[in-house]
């Protein structure tokens, strides 16, 4: 049996009258639906060191603080059935950043270049997060 690819997911979450989750699309592909940063974890990187590149990486907020791990979920992708065990986090980011923008993708993994449109949305959300990546929330404190 092969090893499962280690990722991780974060749920940042900002306090204002009421707890906001960051979630992002990908501009031009509404197929990929809404989801919270995530990714894989490199070969010398912490869990913890990785989704905070993640978070960096794909939507640009840093200076976050890390609360800490919440769930680990070992659930193989749905499209290709690859093992997979991603560690959520949370993590809060400060309260007067902006409510929305646009953020193109640095890095050298598969999401380098592609735009992705950011926002915090009032939790409990309305609509469900791609691939089940909500399926945690309601462990946030």
């Amino acid at each position: 049996m092969s090893r499962p690819r280690i990722r991780v997911a974060a749920y940042v979450i900002r306090y204002r009258s009421a707890p906001e989750l960051l979630v992002f699309d990908h501009v031009g592909m509404p197929e990929a639906g809404t989801q919270v940063p995530a990714g894989g974890v490199g070969p010398d990187e912490s869990l913890e060191q990785a989704v905070l590149r993640e978070v960096a990486e794909e939507t640009g907020l840093t200076g976050l603080s890390l609360i800490g791990p919440i769930a680990v979920d070992n659930r193989p992708r749905a499209d290709t059935g690859q093992l997979r065990q991603t560690t959520f986090f949370q993590l809060t980011a400060h309260s007067d950043g902006a409510d929305a923008w646009q953020h193109h993708v640095r890095g050298d993994g598969e999401d380098a270049g592609l735009e992705f449109a950011c926002r915090f949305v009032p939790i409990p959300l309305v609509g469900r997060l791609a691939d089940a990546q909500d399926a945690w929330l309601s462990r946030i404190d």
